[in-house]
Parts: C-alpha cells; structure tokens; sequence
C-alpha cells in the first residue's frame, strides 16, 4: 500500500464541497486539533451571538428579555433544529439540562412504561455516566430494578422478556465502533423492550434516522460535534408516539402546564415541553444555536462523507507509515466507526503528551487508547498528513519518554 503525500492531501482539501466551512471557526494558528469528538472549535458566529445577548437582550431587555427576545421559547426552537439532524420531527426535541440528568429522565420514563419489567440492559461499552444514572435509579428504587451490563457481542442475545430497555451510546467512545441502531431497537422491541440511544459522540457528525427506526428515546449533548461551548447544554429526544404515554420524573416548575400559575399540585406540560425541569440557559442555547446552523446548510451527508475520507487517510497513513512502533487499532476499519479514530499502544499517555507539546491535540483514555477526533467541518487533510508526520517523528525520536510526559493528569 502506498501513502498519500502531502500534495495528495493539499489536492482533496481544494476539492472539499466544505472546505469554507473552516473559516466560520476560530482556531489557533498553527494548532492540529484533533479533540473535537470531546469539545468542538468555536464558531465565530456563537462569540458574536452570545455577545449581543450579553450587551443588549440581558444588559438592555433585562427581564423582558424572556418574551421580548423569546428566551423561554428558545429550548423549543433549537430542539426543531437539532430534530433536522438527527431523523426527527418538530415537537420531538427539546434542549435542557445535560446529559446525565436526561439520561435519568428517559430511564425513568421507560420504567414507567414497563412495570412489569425489571432489567435495564446495557454493554460495556456504554458511557460511564449512563451506567452510573441507570445504577443510581436501581438502588433509589430499592433495587427492584437491576442494571445488567454485557459484553458488546452478547447484548442482543441478552434481550430478554424481563428487559425493561435496552440503553446503549451509539458509538463506543473508547474505541469509535459505530452500532447498528436499527437492528438493536428492533431486536428490542421484538422481545417487547424499549430502545434508548445516547447520540453524544454522533450527533453533528453521523445521519441519524430515529423515527425511521422507531427509537424510543434519545439523548445527547451540545459540546462536541455540534460545537456548543463547554458545558453547553444537552437535548432529549421523545417521539409524538409516546408523548400521551410517559412520564418524566423530574417534575420541575417549568415542565409544569402552565408554571406561571405557580400552583402547589403539579400538572405536566403536554408533548416534548413536559421534558423541561427548570429554566433553559440561555447563553449556552445561544452560543450552540450557530454551530447547528451551519451543520444543517451544509448538510450532515456532507459531513459524514468527508469524515469517512479523514478517518480512512488517516488509519492508511498509520499502517503505512508506523506499522513498526506498536500501534494497533481499536476502531474497525470498515465504515463502522464514528468520526473518531483509537490507536492502542501500552505507552499511550505519554505518546499523547509528547504530541500535544507539538501542537497536536488529541486525547488519551485508559488503558491504553489514544484517540483522535476528525471533525470534518474544520479539519482539513492536510491536517491529517501533518499529524501523522509529527506522531512518526515523536516515535522515531522516541520524544515520548521525556519525564515531562510521565505524570498522569486529572484531565486526560
């Protein structure tokens, strides 16, 4: 196999139907940032909003600014935006609190809508915090629910008639497996369970199709692909098929039917307000707002096919050119993978560190993966070339063994 050149990279980068859409981002000259899969890039347009905001709506409007620039109905607003990328309807989607909060929610909720049940089933390689809500609600409910936790392969073999829901994150954060929704929602709902999808590390880079597939609830959250800030706010997913059927149980004032009554018995909102608690953030919706714009003029199969392109580059360009320095892949090479690409290699924290003094940024998870995100809207391929080439000098010049590079970190 040969590797492509530097000239082959500059030559797609002129061919990219995208390639404008770096410009709307703010990014460090000189950096490779290779983290979007953790936090997005800035867009410039989100500084700019976020700004007028500040100035004029909060610093001018003050409290008016709630039905003067439509604060309370801007969760609503977004969430129909979100729903274009992700396969559902307006009324379907909503943006409030984080993930793990929603999480909850919507595990709760499919409780209540299988009493008869009492497993919640999911794999290791779900995110931890799905895991540690669905454990949290178990032991609240004095453990009348269990949470079973299988290995990847054995999960659909695992559904079963005493599965309440199946509960799963759509794309194995360590290692960027890709699941097949599809055929786990319907392997669910054939033994009469509910789906849940956690959509943190696919929405804003993958097509996601929830309706078609009849998912019965999704989460996820803004910070990542859909370049909402840190911290930005997250979103929940319920179909117009359950929303005469649920119950979320964090019945806050603002999920109320008409929270200005302020009455002491609560009555729950009808449709996709009801998944509202309390009240929205306004300048972490604000500042998400631009970069989920900008995902749906260029269109997410824009998107989804230029990151195939960069994640392919880049695992050639690794097998080609570090085949000899210990490296081995966790990400399938098949388009089974998200937009990210995990490299195994036992010295990995240090190999991260080395790389990031040289202005690559990626990041590490234990034990052993170093994990680099391919975010197609700013990255380019000739930032892919240039990785590689950094990565290949850091082996070669065995940078990574450097004591600056030994100690472990809280972040990682």
């Amino acid at each position: 196999m040969t590797a492509a050149s530097r000239a082959d990279c500059e030559r797609l980068d002129r061919e990219d139907p995208i390639r404008a859409f770096r410009d709307r981002f703010r990014l460090p000259e000189g950096l490779i940032y290779l983290d979007g899969n953790s936090l997005g890039a800035l867009p410039k347009k989100a500084a700019e909003r976020v700004a007028k905001v500040v100035d004029v709506e909060w610093g001018e409007h003050l409290v008016d600014g709630w039905l003067k620039d439509n604060w309370m109905g801007l969760s609503e607003t977004l969430g129909d935006k979100i729903a274009k990328l992700i396969g559902a309807e307006d009324g379907e989607v909503i943006v409030v609190d984080t993930t793990s909060i929603n999480v909850h929610k919507v595990i709760a909720a499919a409780m209540l809508m299988r009493p008869e049940r009492r497993t919640l089933l999911t794999d290791k390689g779900n995110f931890p915090t799905d895991v540690y809500m669905a454990q949290g609600l178990a032991e609240f409910v004095e453990r009348q629910h269990r949470v079973k936790v299988v290995e990847e392969d054995a999960l659909e073999a695992s559904i079963d008639e005493d599965t309440a829901a199946v509960f799963l994150t759509q794309i194995n954060y360590r290692t960027g497996r890709l699941y097949d929704m599809a055929k786990i929602t319907a392997a669910a709902h054939a033994k009469g369970a509910l789906a849940i999808w956690d959509l943190a590390h696919t929405a804003g880079a993958v097509p996601i199709e929830l309706n078609k597939i009849q998912a019965d609830f999704a989460v996820g959250c803004g910070y990542k692909y859909l370049n909402g800030g840190p911290g930005a706010p997250a979103f929940v997913f319920a179909p117009k098929r359950h929303h005469d059927k649920v119950r979320q149980p964090l019945t806050g004032w603002l999920g109320h039917a008409n929270p200005f009554e302020f009455g002491l018995d609560y009555k729950p909102a009808q449709g996709i307000r009801q998944w509202r608690a309390s009240s929205p953030p306004i300048l972490g919706i604000v500042a998400m707002e631009a970069g989920i714009e900008d995902l749906i003029e260029f269109g997410i199969d824009k998107v989804r096919a230029k990151s195939l392109a960069l994640t392919g580059l880049f695992m050639q360009l690794i097998e080609t050119r570090l085949a000899q320095h210990g490296f081995s892949f966790a990400t399938p090479r098949d388009e089974m993978r998200g937009s990210q690409v995990a490299l195994r290699h036992k010295n990995g924290w240090p190999i991260m560190q080395a790389l990031k003094a040289r202005k690559v940024i990626g990041d590490f998870r234990e034990p052993d993966i170093v994990r680099f995100g391919f975010a197609a809207p700013y990255v380019r391929f000739v930032d892919v070339w240039d990785a590689v080439e950094h990565l290949s000098q850091v082996m070669a010049a065995e940078e990574w063994k450097k004591p600056q590079f030994q100690a472990k970190k809280w972040v990682t």
